[in-house]
């Protein structure tokens, strides 16, 4: 990476470096924010770590002091993100042997899972308590996002252009970049940039809504700074009315897609309509329906079999 490190380099400045030369300006900010914040805690833990110490001790050590105040999911993320620097490293003879091969990845239990999604039934409760009226507000984007499984930042940045009423398409082309004080930036990878299918009523509904407005600003950003905290509070004082389960606005979005699994949607078009880069991601995170229907299906054979006999 350049002639001024040697063995005796620290490893929290080495890492340092190699965010610099190699991830800045080629991924997106918010993973960028993730490598920085890997390197403060190596700092934090391992300030005195030099690259010709870094053995397969020293480096599970490491993931141990991280793991005691980490779900094991997490040290996993680290863990990843620690090794793409160090193979680096072994490639320019500044670490002797690869200490990442075979670290074991231990960690915090779990914290108890909140429920991350509403069924049918109580889902149509919470939209029925929705004030839905001739002005856009935040029921509206609730509404939005429970039809759609848009990500919060993709509804944010929504505008009137992007509405296709004829076509009853949505069109994701960009980001709300609510996190760093607003304006519009990419989407979150290629995959993510997406016509969503809406329904009629839907159509009507937003046809009238967005009638005047700038096209090319978005629907539901004023001049304030946007938190994703007040649109959660909002949600979740509209779940208490409902008397339904309190979910997050990225709730609605897995309510949405499990919605689509129950009722027959394959995952290709579920991933397809969520902006999933691929399937497996779609795979891993909605696991536990698969998982369901495939018991329900188990169930299906059993029935059609015994009614052969």
């Amino acid at each position: 990476m350049t002639s001024k490190n040697t063995k005796e380099t620290l490893f929290c400045d080495y890492y340092r470096q190699w965010i610099s030369v190699y991830k800045e300006g080629a991924i997106r900010k918010v993973t960028l924010d993730k490598y920085y914040m890997t390197q403060q805690w190596i700092e934090k833990l391992a300030p005195d770590l030099r690259l010709c110490d870094l053995d397969r001790i020293n480096y599970q050590k490491l993931l141990n002091d991280y793991a005691l105040v980490h779900e094991r999911q997490t040290t996993m993320d680290f863990h990843h993100q620690l090794k793409g620097s160090i193979l680096d490293a072994v490639d320019e003879g500044l670490v002797e042997r690869d200490p990442t091969r075979k670290a074991i990845i231990k960690g915090r239990a779990p914290r108890e899972k909140k429920i991350k999604y509403l069924n049918q039934f109580e889902l149509h409760s919470l939209l029925s308590t929705l004030k839905l009226g001739d002005k856009i507000n935040w029921d509206w984007f609730i509404l939005l996002v429970a039809k759609t499984g848009m990500r919060f930042s993709e509804a944010l940045a929504l505008t009137p252009k992007d509405f296709d009423f004829a076509h009853q398409k949505l069109s994701i082309t960009k980001t709300w970049n609510y996190k760093d004080g607003g304006g519009f930036s990419p989407t979150k990878n290629k995959s993510s940039v997406r016509k969503i299918q809406i329904d009629w009523q839907t159509v009507i509904q937003f046809s009238e809504l967005v009638k005047g407005l700038d096209e090319d600003k978005p629907i539901f950003v004023n001049t304030e700074k946007i938190y994703n905290s007040t649109i959660n509070s909002v949600l979740s004082t509209r779940c208490r009315r409902a008397g339904v389960p309190e979910i997050s606005i990225h709730g609605l979005r897995h309510t949405h897609a499990s919605l689509l699994l129950f009722a027959g949607v394959s995952i290709a078009s579920v991933a397809r309509r969520l902006g999933h880069a691929s399937m497996t991601t779609t795979q891993k995170t909605y696991l536990h329906i698969i998982q369901e229907l495939e018991n329900q299906d188990v169930d299906l054979v059993m029935r059609s079999l015994s009614a052969l006999s």
